[in-house]
């Protein structure tokens, strides 16, 4: 979300789903980073890691020994955000989100001693898919015990997988890119990753190509992605994931400032696509949750609202009018 305030943010993201539990929304734990270092997504994460702890270098984050003022700011950060969210959400239940970087997208992220990706060091990889691990399982915990009524979602990030996957993500020189991370490896440090949380996972990516199939192998109960960036070749896999249960987080409002159109004409595309695959329309409610396309911290707050309200309407005209 925008913007630097946590009580402002936490009031938007409940009351625009007054009546959450109902399924007309999901209030979330927003991420602000706009306050800088440790409230940006690498570095919040990195703040959840045990016994791993991540310091900022003017190259990005780096691992190093011990933890230091920039782990200490990202807890804080995300302390006042939990405080903000259980003030917000005092005997709320039904659906709550709360979201972290998933481990493939953090390996590509965070810099081992020597400068290089964490993702160039098999046992590295594995070092952090535990430590993640670890740490979100106390994160969960936590707001289990700040919002009990909340039935909650977890949410990895992983827009770098795709890159991941296909050898893409550049070394520290940029000339060469790190090799191909074997896809069993990555549908495993995955597995391990959502095993913490007993309730549904989703994951989230925004990047063309979202690897749909090994997502569901490795447990994902919902893939949340870009509906704009969805190609035809993407049918088959789209249509065996929907039959086989998975939810679509289908990001049909565009998360930077612009006109937005009615909330009917949203959702026209998840409609095309259903017709396109043959899947029964009265399915459509219960298998898609609209969302913005990605986050919306480019965003001006006012947009920001009113993105998370339409997506609420246009979730609504979709279980009214599912043909």
């Amino acid at each position: 979300m925008p913007g630097g305030d946590a009580r402002e943010t936490a009031k938007t993201v409940t009351g625009t789903f007054e009546g959450g539990g109902d399924g007309r929304g999901m209030p979330y734990l927003a991420e602000l980073p706009a306050r800088g270092p440790g409230a940006d997504m690498i570095g919040r994460t990195a703040g959840m890691l045990v016994e791993l702890y991540a310091r900022v270098e003017p190259s990005g984050w780096r691992l190093g020994d011990r933890p230091g003022r920039d782990t200490r700011r990202a807890a804080s950060w995300l302390g006042e955000d939990l405080d903000a969210l259980e003030e917000f959400t005092q005997g709320y239940e039904g659906p709550l989100k709360v979201q972290a970087v998933g481990p493939w997208t953090l390996a590509a992220a965070l810099e081992l001693r020597n400068g290089e990706a964490a993702l160039s060091d098999p046992g590295a990889c594995r070092d952090l898919a535990g430590s993640l691990a670890e740490g979100l399982r106390a994160h969960l915990a936590e707001v289990r015990r700040r919002v009990p009524g909340a039935d909650l979602v977890l949410q990895l990030d992983e827009p770098s997988l795709t890159a991941v996957l296909r050898g893409q993500i550049r070394t520290a020189s940029q000339y060469r890119t790190h090799r191909a991370v074997d896809r069993q490896a990555v549908e495993s440090a995955l597995r391990d990753v959502m095993a913490v949380h007993d309730g549904p996972v989703a994951v989230h990516s925004c990047a063309p190509d979202v690897p749909f199939a090994l997502l569901r192998r490795a447990g994902a109960d919902a893939v949340s992605f870009d509906f704009a960036l969805l190609t035809e070749r993407d049918d088959e896999v789209l249509g065996e994931a929907v039959e086989a249960g998975t939810k679509l987080f289908a990001g049909v409002v565009p998360g930077t400032e612009g006109p937005l159109s009615d909330p009917a004409g949203s959702v026209m595309g998840v409609r095309t696509l259903w017709r396109r695959l043959g899947l029964n329309p009265g399915s459509l409610a219960d298998a898609v949750t609209v969302t913005p396309s990605c986050g919306l911290a480019g965003a001006s707050p006012a947009y920001a609202r009113a993105v998370l309200a339409h997506c609420v309407r246009a979730a609504r005209s979709l279980a009214d009018n599912p043909e």
